[in-house]
């Protein structure tokens, strides 16, 4: 039996690959293998045939594609026979895809149609009424971070400068400092989650993030040719109220989510209404009891 089937799938996909330089147009002599009802045939292989391959693997390709076909559908026949409910799988199977459907539309629909934009105004607002709702998970820091050579001529300039916080100082820096600096990033006017700057720094941060950013104002420490210069000009414990800064992209997703369900029910609506008023729907009954 098995030397038949190889047999009969050889001659298969001998007749596929001649085939391939002829029309798309489906004949009977496209048909390739038929299982009860359903076939297979050589354009619907071609389309699922990757670009690209020789011969060799085009034609293995092709005897794996049609055996798991064959599988399938057998698998799919003998079911449908022992299956009593049968009517019952064709119902859900009927919902799903329009749920399908119905979501494709509707996700176009938002796509191309919805106002998308958020003002800087209504996140605050949102903010504003919803600040107890977000907290930080993880400590925040404010400062600066400077990465240089140990052996860098103004590195005692370096280390009198980046923590002082005169911004005399800090021009300084920037002026005379940023040509030996391998990373120098300045975050005094903004917020940045403790972990992106610990985990550049080779030091024993301790297993208590809270209580080191908030005993610590300064870290310095060398090693493997570089000195490495913290500054942390302030800080937030995690379960501190989030600034606004740090909660916007949180706030965003959040709206976004909102407008899209109303984007949606009124979507819905203008549908039921507009098909009401096409006779698309007959309504037969009272839906305002």
């Amino acid at each position: 039996m098995k030397i038949i089937t190889r047999y009969i799938l050889g001659i298969i996909v001998l007749s596929f690959l001649a085939s391939c330089g002829n029309n798309d147009k489906a004949t009977a002599k496209d048909i390739l293998v038929q299982v009860g009802t359903e076939t297979l045939s050589s354009k619907e292989l071609r389309a699922n045939m990757p670009l690209g391959l020789s011969s060799s693997d085009s034609t293995k390709f092709a005897r794996a594609y049609i055996r798991s076909w064959i599988d399938s559908k057998l698998v799919g026949e003998i079911a449908a026979r022992n299956i009593g409910d049968i009517d019952r799988i064709d119902q859900l199977v009927e919902e799903y895809r329009n749920d399908l459907i119905m979501w494709e539309y509707r996700q176009r629909m938002y796509e191309s149609h919805a106002d998308k934009t958020l003002s800087s105004d209504s996140i605050n607002a949102y903010y504003l009424a919803h600040k107890q709702d977000f907290k930080t998970s993880t400590p925040y820091i404010k400062g600066i971070y400077i990465k240089v050579p140990e052996d860098s001529p103004n590195i005692n300039k370096l280390k009198k400068w980046y923590c002082s916080g005169n911004a005399s100082d800090i021009e300084q820096i920037e002026k005379q400092g940023l040509s030996e600096a391998i990373h120098y990033d300045y975050f005094i006017d903004r917020w940045v989650e403790w972990e992106q700057i610990e985990s550049r720094i080779p030091y024993d941060f301790g297993n208590n993030a809270n209580a080191f950013v908030s005993s610590h104002k300064k870290v310095e420490t060398t090693i493997g040719g570089f000195t490495y210069l913290l500054y942390i000009s302030d800080y937030l414990k995690s379960g501190s109220e989030m600034p606004v800064e740090v909660a916007t992209q949180q706030i965003k997703d959040i709206l976004i989510n909102k407008n899209r369900i109303e984007y949606d029910k009124e979507l819905r609506q203008q549908l039921y209404e507009q098909g009401v008023k096409d006779g698309d729907i007959k309504i037969l009954c009272d839906l305002e009891s």
